[in-house]
């Protein structure tokens, strides 16, 4: 959400002074792009990690405010469930060893981060979705103690107006009747954020929907949900469906949802906050006292408050971001489309590939969205999700082929290009992209390596589900802290 909101109620008068401040900010945020009053001398990236945590026995680990409290660092913050917490890397350049950097920065301080942790019994895990979750673990009771959590609880229940049913169909079954939105918990992801301008937004962001499916496929890290085994990528359904605010008979009418991949290419970032505005009623109709069109008439930067509050209740796969930074307001892409982990390493790596094709595509002469249905690029998103690393994707000029060939012949080589574009040391590079390369040609990302571990411990060990639930986290939490990378991990 972005913003703390206390605990408390809404009245009729309080929404409608919400929709009348937040058609204001927009009106706000036109004239602010008129007026080209952005940020983009530096572009600078950022990135936000999602962790869980876990007891010795490898089950979820309800110590979040424990947690932070024994590792005392401003970076780590609280997540929706107790066994969730965050850490958001300070923002950086990509130029020269800027991804160094960042893997030094993340790795010093999930390690120390980890021994802190250790002391009140829990350890972090980088995972999509953690295997020995039960629907028992997302009750009420799991909402961390923030009082937002509460309220966008009680908010997106009172939307739905009844309870929220969890149905998936792929290896296996599942489907459950949730009665909180603590599902979403479990969906622990990465988020990379781009600094852009005004100008180049609409290339950023629809490069960024055309390789969302690629992402995932080769980044699939949550192929397990309550002991079944589900999509190579569960966290994207599971997700959509944790947070849908529409009864059965609002869908029908084509209510889009809150998690969204969105339904055309855009021209400007105008565009997707308009969306959101027009599409969307609020959730949280939290009025700030400032007047944006004052405040830009005196020559100040507006915060746009109630714009930024909504937006952040909007869960867009790539969403847009308008925030200030020292008196100066900008604009950045955030890609929420990956599972966290499973290794520093990967991370990192997933991030040079994101941000080096991106750009690529982004300054491409003949802009691949315009060779593309927006159609195409979702139905791409959705079959790497259910397919993982083994999907089949479509791609202008070459057809549906497996996303690895994909990755190998054409991606790469623009990925490649991109990082060059960016100024990115060479060896930092090469370094990276051969992550993703041997990713490709092993055929193993952490959802192949979680499922063989899994069918291996129930046929050679002959374990029940549970307990080989149990004993791939154990595995996969040692291996985590190998910083091999996941390519590399062998089937214990």
């Amino acid at each position: 959400m972005g913003e703390d909101v206390g605990v408390r109620t809404f009245s009729r008068e309080d929404r409608a002074r919400y929709r009348e401040k937040v058609r204001n900010c927009l009106d706000v945020f036109a004239e602010m792009l008129r007026e080209s009053r952005f940020d983009i001398d530096r572009p600078m990236t950022g990135l936000e990690i999602e962790l869980n945590l876990v007891d010795e026995a490898s089950n979820p680990a309800m110590r979040n405010a424990d947690v932070l409290a024994a590792i005392e660092d401003p970076s780590f913050q609280t997540e929706l469930g107790q066994f969730n917490i965050e850490i958001n890397v300070p923002p950086r350049r990509l130029t020269g060893t800027g991804t160094l950097d960042f893997e030094q920065d993340v790795r010093a301080s999930l390690n120390a981060a980890e021994e802190k942790a250790r002391t009140v019994g829990a350890h972090m895990v980088m995972i999509g979705i953690l295997p020995t979750l039960r629907p028992e673990h997302l009750t009420a009771e799991t909402l961390s103690a923030n009082p937002r959590y509460k309220l966008l609880n009680e908010q997106i229940f009172a939307a739905r107006g009844e309870d929220l049913p969890i149905a998936i169909s792929g290896v296996e079954r599942l489907a459950v009747t949730a009665d909180t939105i603590t599902p979403e918990a479990a969906c622990t992801s990465t988020q990379f954020h781009l600094q852009v301008s005004p100008a180049q937004f609409a290339d950023y962001w629809n490069a960024a929907q055309v390789v969302a499916g690629i992402q995932v496929a080769l980044g699939a890290n949550a192929p397990l949900l309550f002991g079944r085994e589900l999509w190579r990528e569960t966290r994207i359904p599971l997700f959509q469906q944790a947070t849908d605010t529409r009864p059965e008979e609002i869908k029908a009418q084509g209510v889009r949802p809150r998690v969204w991949f969105g339904e055309r290419w855009i021209t400007s970032v105008f565009d997707l906050f308009e969306e959101n505005v027009r599409y969307f009623p609020a959730l949280l109709p939290v009025c700030d006292p400032q007047d944006p069109a004052q405040t830009l008439a005196a020559g100040e930067v507006p915060n746009l408050a109630e714009l930024r509050l909504h937006n952040g209740t909007i869960y867009r796969w790539n969403r847009p971001v308008y925030d200030v930074s020292r008196g100066r307001p900008h604009l950045r892409v955030e890609n929420r489309v990956l599972p966290a982990g499973p290794t520093v390493l990967d991370t990192i790596a997933n991030g040079a590939f994101y941000f080096g094709l991106v750009r690529a595509l982004a300054e491409s002469d003949r802009p691949l969205w315009s060779q593309m249905s927006f159609s195409a690029a979702e139905e791409n998103f959705t079959s790497c999700a259910r397919h993982g690393i083994d999907a089949q994707v479509f791609w202008p000029g070459l057809g549906y082929l497996p996303v690895t060939e994909l990755v190998l012949r054409r991606l790469l080589p623009m990925a490649h290009h991109g990082l060059d574009r960016w100024g990115l040391d060479p060896t930092e590079r090469d370094r990276l992209l051969g992550v993703i390369e041997q990713r490709c040609l092993t055929n193993r990302n952490g959802a192949t390596w979680q499922v063989a571990t899994l069918h291996r411990l129930e046929s050679a060990d002959h374990l029940d589900r549970p307990e080989a639930l149990r004993e791939v986290v154990r595995h996969y939490v040692e291996l985590m802290h190998s910083n091999r990378p996941v390519h590399e991990w062998p089937i214990p």
